[in-house]
């Protein structure tokens, strides 16, 4: 099988011919049809993501696909069963195995693309949103990086939730993608003050941050009292300092929340947490947004301009057959 594969971390990932894996006894094997990209590959191919597997390894976390093979162990799945997982890395090949408690099935009318492209974005979103913060509709929710993969699924989520979703992201474009998908209101960070503008607006209960750097500090002065403020990720590649004196002040909650590591100390309450998300999809109340697809040959090219920050929502490679 053909797969994409970093095998050093000074270099770019290349296109290289391995045997189809064997599988343990609790994995399926996932002939794939997409496979979602996501910052964490960018990570990983440089060695800085907190997961990193072992060289060589090859790229991908997010799978969807037919049921291609068994492990010994498994019920529940059959073959040529249409499904989606979380598989961490190994997605950007022909054949991905993945253990069976990270899959779920698909409905006929969810497409492979659609399903990639939710897993992690929308998990994210859902679990933080409704696990960590417990988001109500009274609430007001500001979502830096809104025009993002993850923050996007923010707003939609939030939205569907009922909550007051304000968006924050850069230029006219990506404002209107967030208008589309639910946002009550939206700031321009390149051209407006984004604590000014939030504070006029009476500040917030909730905010959902994958970027970190400068607009955490900014957004930790637009909190109300008793706000919740969710750490998602530092896409900015800043690691901000948190001065606890204005926690205290306040009485903010920080949320650190890091939706991988459900997967090993509470995997149910993350599959249940996709399988509303799936269910909320196929009712119409949420649409993955997909930025673009990419032919397997062109996994490249998606990598680049995923780090570009080209896209609006997520980029989905299709499987090489």
């Amino acid at each position: 099988m053909r797969a994409l594969q970093v095998q050093d971390h000074s270099e770019k990932p290349v296109f290289l011919d391995r045997s189809i894996p064997t599988l343990a006894a609790n994995q399926i094997l996932i002939r794939t049809a997409a496979c979602a990209l996501n910052f964490a590959d960018l990570l990983m191919i440089r060695g800085t993501y907190q997961e990193t597997p072992a060289l060589p390894f090859t790229l991908g976390m997010e799978v969807a696909g037919e049921v291609a093979g068994l492990g010994a162990e498994v019920t529940g799945f059959e073959i040529g069963d249409r499904v989606a997982g979380f598989a961490g890395s190994g997605g950007l090949a022909e054949y991905c195995p993945l253990e069976a408690t990270r899959c779920l099935k698909l409905t006929d009318g969810m497409s492979f693309d659609t399903a990639a492209s939710a897993l992690i974005s929308y998990g994210t979103s859902h679990l933080a949103l409704t696990h960590r913060a417990k988001l109500t509709s009274a609430d007001t929710l500001l979502v830096l990086g809104a025009g993002g993969g993850v923050g996007l699924t923010a707003v939609e989520i939030g939205a569907a939730l009922g909550a007051r979703v304000i968006a924050v992201a850069r230029g006219p474009e990506k404002l209107q993608v967030c208008k589309d998908r639910g946002a009550t209101i939206t700031i321009d960070s390149a051209e407006e003050d984004v604590v000014a503008k939030v504070k006029s607006l009476g500040g917030v209960n909730v905010v959902y941050d994958p970027v970190g750097g400068d607009p955490f500090v900014a957004a930790l002065k637009c909190c109300r009292p008793e706000a919740r403020y969710l750490v998602i990720g530092f896409a900015s590649g800043d690691v901000p300092q948190i001065k606890a004196n204005h926690l205290l002040v306040k009485n903010v909650d920080v949320l650190g929340f890091y939706w991988g590591g459900y997967m090993g100390f509470a995997p149910q309450v993350l599959l249940h947490s996709l399988r509303d998300v799936f269910a909320m999809i196929s009712k119409g109340q949420l649409n993955p947004h997909i930025g673009g697809s990419y032919d397997f040959d062109q996994a490249l090219e998606a990598l680049a301009d995923l780090k570009a920050r080209k896209s609006i929502g997520k980029l989905v490679v299709r499987g090489p057959v």
